[in-house]
């Protein structure tokens, strides 16, 4: 069983400030039984068609994927356009780029 929720948030127009709490969310309509996969979500950004995850420091990790969204807190990174957070529950999900 795969289980590769979409995000729905943050979209490609998205604009995150550091140290802001903001939500993560993701479809979870597609989650099949039994329910109770957990996930982890990791920021990153694209550069040369690669995704440059931040392995050693995970936005959140350890919650349901069924919940449908998780809240962070914005950590403080350089200011860039292409940054993407990744959902993990058995497989990774990239949203679009956004700034933060």
């Amino acid at each position: 069983i795969v289980v590769s929720p979409p995000i729905t948030s943050p979209t490609a127009s998205t604009v995150w400030n550091v140290g802001d709490k903001v939500l993560v969310t993701w479809d979870t309509s597609d989650i099949p039984e039994p329910k109770n996969f957990t996930g982890q979500l990791l920021l990153g950004f694209q550069e040369n068609d690669s995704e440059n995850l931040m392995l050693d420091s995970p936005l959140a990790s350890g919650f349901q994927l069924i919940d449908g969204q998780v809240q962070i807190t914005v950590p403080d990174v350089p200011p860039k356009s292409d940054y993407i957070v990744v959902l993990f529950g058995d497989s990774g999900n990239a949203s679009p780029e956004f700034t933060i």
